[in-house]
């Protein structure tokens, strides 16, 4: 859940070390983005908003712009918009991008986009039935909206930090599954696929994985599997160095940790995964 991202999400256009944890779930999520563009046929597709609890803002659907589809995307705050289009710029990767205030209303034609795609960001919407409302009505093949994972231990751990007073402008009861799937659904849209996902082996956490471990373990007794080398000064984890193609081996190291992801029962995910998902069809 991670929610101090709200007031630190710059720092990492600044420095993108993501860690492992939102670096392994990076790549878990680029594949369930292909397929489902695949699936559908995709050829454009919409992030709104773009703002969620990750790392790196705005990078989302870097891979869905290698796989050739048109990618626009959404954001609040004119500051971080200005440094997502600066980020894709030097990737050298073409995106649309535009400001949208509170989500209310997307500035765009019916039908303008066969998928459309919203990570960990619902709950920043002020009105939610209003956005998925827009999202319908913009959206002609595909909608894939991921949540976090209301049932998993790391996200009820995390939520002792939350108060609405702390933190105003996130709306819980929109991260709802239930409710998503009821919205949509009276707007003609079925749900298709839906499963938790970012299953790796460790908690979901608002730290990085080598800070948690670190401070349950004595020094030297980090697992080798979960530890890496003592950093450089300037070294960072992140799937920048791979989309630059400054780091190839990048998806083989963190398909390492895919094993839990592939082995473990959907009950067992429901308890430990970080994420889950929800994909619409007309």
């Amino acid at each position: 859940m991670a929610i101090p991202i709200i007031n630190a999400w710059e720092k990492y256009f600044a420095n993108p070390h993501e860690g492992l944890g939102s670096s392994y779930e990076r790549i878990v999520l680029n594949d369930l983005l292909l397929r489902t563009a695949a699936r559908y046929g995709a050829q454009s597709v919409l992030e709104s908003p773009s703002f969620g609890f990750t790392g790196i803002s705005g990078i989302n659907l870097v891979a869905l712009a290698d796989a050739g589809l048109e990618v626009t995307l959404e954001d609040n705050d004119p500051r971080r918009l200005e440094l997502i289009r600066d980020l894709w710029r030097t990737l050298d990767r073409p995106l649309k991008a535009r400001h949208n205030p509170d989500f209310r209303r997307l500035d765009h034609p019916d039908g303008a986009f066969d998928m459309s795609f919203s990570f960990s960001a619902l709950w920043f919407v002020p009105d939610l039935k209003a956005f998925l409302g827009e999202i319908s009505r913009v959206t002609s093949r595909v909608i894939f909206i991921s949540v976090p994972n209301r049932e998993g231990l790391g996200y009820q751990l995390q939520l002792r930090d939350y108060s609405p007073a702390k933190y105003p402008d996130l709306k819980i009861g929109h991260i709802d599954p239930p409710s998503i799937v009821h919205l949509l659904s009276k707007l003609g849209w079925k749900l298709a696929e839906s499963g938790c996902f970012d299953c790796p082996p460790w908690p979901d956490i608002g730290t990085t994985k080598e800070e948690l471990l670190g401070k349950w373990l004595p020094e030297g007794l980090l697992p080798k599997n979960l530890a890496r080398p003592r950093e450089k000064e300037g070294e960072t984890i992140s799937i920048l160095s791979h989309y630059c193609g400054e780091d190839p081996g990048f998806e083989k190291r963190m398909r390492a940790y895919q094993w839990l992801e592939k082995l473990a029962p959907e009950a067992f995910k429901r308890r430990w995964a970080h994420h889950r998902r929800l994909v619409f069809e007309r």
